[in-house]
């Protein structure tokens, strides 16, 4: 396993991160555990703002919550002068629970409700990105809604379709021209959408955003992609007379997961995606837009690592050794769902070398619950504690109940110090919100 970050490996052989030892982690938290190294964090935070920072443009970086996101992880991000992207008025809310500032949150999403719209606008978020011609009329209609005292124009971005194909797994492509997200570049349908906002009487359109999808390790997707959007606002200027503001490229940047990834550095991504604005601009004599990014991933995937407790174990002999942890798809449905990849360590043998090579199992009732086919460990025995590295995104955030299973802690690490910021679900956290209803109990409608 590669380590990263604060990541070291003891005198005594065990695994250290954010100055803590992993294996006192797990006796005091309990596993499974996801640390968050909050050195790598803010050093990743503090290169996406320096990258975008340079050069006198005051362009953006807003962090894609989606990736993970909870009340710590948003002091954070507010604390390192980032912005923060939001998909629903469920992320707005813990957003606005830990105070953070609504003009510099942006809010997406495919299938916005008129109360998640109506949220928006009362909460003073500073831009909703506009996915489609429903919300667009709801949105405009809601924002003039002079009853209810708002009677205000929404800033506005409109997300386009450029048709761009990533090179990323299939379901985490976003780009294209066949996808459920964004007005289609290619048939007129962005033009339209365009032209439809600028008339609208409550909306106040700044600009366009785009996104091509995720975990992209090549820069010249990115490239191409700005060169298609900067034409595009060319065209708008010739035909509408409309220059935008600002420039949504969206995020993507791919991280490090196993041998065979190369992402680009984060100041190569960000020096790809300004020169190629810039060129673009001067090409078409264009001012330039106020750029703005969303990178999730390449901020905390890096930072998180899940250490998880061996149990039973069951060799095959010929075939396979299985090894199964007490998480799995449950707390990471990656794999199950992207054929995702991970490396990992005995965390208390990281100093031995690999004597076998063992297959990863989860303990959900699912022949898919596999967290790595083939990992080369130290003799392994029940009880040994592994390590997943580069599990900060899309792994607690997706997380699930499945199999009756609570949701596993989460802890800060840094200096020495670890910090709960998660609690770990109980069984009662289950059954929270279950109901029996009368005519099944004979005493009314009761919480168990």
């Amino acid at each position: 396993m590669r380590l990263q970050g604060s990541m070291r490996i003891t005198e005594s052989g065990r695994l250290e991160i954010g100055g803590c030892d992993t294996i006192d982690l797990a006796r005091t938290f309990g596993t499974p555990l996801q640390i968050i190294d909050e050195q790598l964090l803010r050093r990743n935070c503090e290169e996406y703002r320096t990258s975008f920072g340079l050069g006198g443009h005051t362009d953006l970086v807003f962090y894609a919550s989606k990736a993970l996101l909870n009340k710590a992880i948003c002091r954070i991000i507010q604390e390192e002068g980032l912005g923060l992207d939001v998909v629903s008025g469920g992320e707005l809310f813990i957003a606005l629970q830990a105070g953070f500032p609504p003009d510099r949150i942006y809010l997406h999403g495919n299938n916005k409700s008129p109360e998640e719209l109506e949220f928006a606008l009362d909460s003073g978020v500073g831009r909703v990105v506009v996915d489609n011609y429903f919300e667009l009329e709801t949105l405009d209609r809601l924002a003039g809604r002079v009853p209810s005292g708002r009677g205000c124009r929404a800033a506005v971005l409109l997300r386009i379709a450029p048709g761009i194909e990533a090179h990323s797994h299939e379901y985490i492509r976003t780009g294209q021209t066949d996808s459920k997200f964004g007005f289609t570049l290619a048939n007129g349908d962005a033009a339209r959408a365009v032209r439809t906002a600028l008339d609208a009487r409550h909306l106040d359109l700044r600009g366009l955003h785009c996104h091509i999808g995720s975990q992209i390790l090549e820069l010249d997707a990115f490239r191409h992609t700005t060169a298609v959007m900067v034409d595009f606002l060319q065209s708008l200027r010739s035909t509408l007379g409309w220059t935008a503001e600002e420039l949504d490229l969206g995020g993507g940047l791919g991280v490090y997961y196993t041998e065979g990834d190369d992402p680009p550095a984060i100041a190569s991504y960000a020096a790809a995606v300004r020169e190629s604005v810039e060129e673009s601009c001067r090409r078409h004599d264009y001012p330039r837009p106020r750029v703005a990014v969303e990178p999730g991933r390449s901020v905390i995937s890096p930072p998180g690592t899940t250490i998880y407790t061996i149990g039973a174990i069951k060799d095959i002999p010929g075939i396979r050794k299985y090894v199964a942890v007490d998480g799995g798809m449950n707390d990471n449905p990656r794999p199950a769902l992207y054929q995702a990849k991970y490396e990992g360590l005995l965390v208390n043998k990281a100093s031995l070398p690999p004597q076998e090579v063992v297959a990863v199992t989860g303990r959900c009732c699912e022949t898919g619950d596999m967290l790595i086919w083939d990992l080369h460990v130290p003799a392994v025995e029940s009880g040994d504690l592994l390590a997943i590295s580069c599990t900060g995104a899309y792994t607690y955030s997706m997380s699930s109940n499945y199999n009756g299973l609570p949701r596993p802690a989460m802890a800060l690490v840094g200096n020495g110090r670890a910090d709960l910021i998660v609690e770990r679900e109980s069984y009662d956290d289950l059954v929270r919100h279950h109901l029996v209803p009368e005519r099944l109990t004979g005493k009314g409608a009761v919480h168990v």
